[in-house]
């Protein structure tokens, strides 16, 4: 039987949602040279995808944290699971701007999250996990609980983990980059040596581009 984490990375891998290209590496906003890029918007548009994703969040919080009463996601590929998530709970729903709004009552959070009130944060993507923990500690700066953070895929960077050690977040997620490479392997979208390729990537993503020039 297979894991949530084969599961999804078999839907994200079919859907394209995340690509491998560790012959024509793919350019970050960062900067950084890479030969995997995810972009979990795509799922919106696979019905089938977006309620497998849909429900496993919802299970993962009934299970782990039964007295949520509010979902957060943060802008702007989280918006739509957490919302999806959010109406198959019953729950109430925000979202997390990056910044605030220049004008008008300049909200950081967009929707009425009130003090002291439960929250399960969603993301779809972490790499670092700083923009998820800038999300996070807006909603503690309103005065509310964070009992976890949820995403569909994680690069599995030691500095993520780091970082949400140190802020105080559980972090759970659906996939994970070693599950990904481990999917793409078994169905022959890669071959050993450029698993080889992927694997050194992540052991020094900054500098992987200055290494293999």
């Amino acid at each position: 039987m297979k894991t949530i984490e084969q599961l999804t990375a078999e839907k994200l891998l079919k859907i394209k949602a995340v690509k491998l290209q560790p012959s024509n590496p793919f350019t970050w906003a960062s900067g950084w040279k890479s030969p995997i890029y995810c972009d979990n918007r795509k799922l919106m548009s696979y019905p089938a995808v977006r309620n497998f994703i849909k429900v496993e969040f919802a299970r993962i919080i009934l299970e782990k944290y039964p007295h949520t009463e509010a979902i957060a996601g943060v802008a702007t590929g989280a918006i739509a699971p957490a919302a999806l998530v959010a109406d198959t709970l019953g729950l109430p729903f925000v979202y997390i701007r990056s910044t605030p709004k220049d004008h008008g009552l300049e909200n950081l959070i967009e929707g009425d999250l009130k003090p002291k009130q439960k929250v399960v944060v969603i993301e779809d993507l972490i790499s670092t996990g700083q923009s998820s923990l800038r999300a996070v500690d807006a909603i503690r700066r309103n005065g509310s609980d964070v009992l976890g953070l949820l995403a569909i895929f994680t690069y599995n960077f030691p500095v993520a983990q780091e970082n949400m050690n140190k802020a105080r977040v559980e972090l759970t997620t659906l996939c994970n980059y070693d599950a990904v490479l481990d999917e793409a392997l078994r169905t022959n979208y890669i071959d050993e040596c450029e698993l080889k390729t992927l694997h050194d990537w992540r052991k020094d993503p900054e500098n992987w581009n200055k290494i293999n020039r």
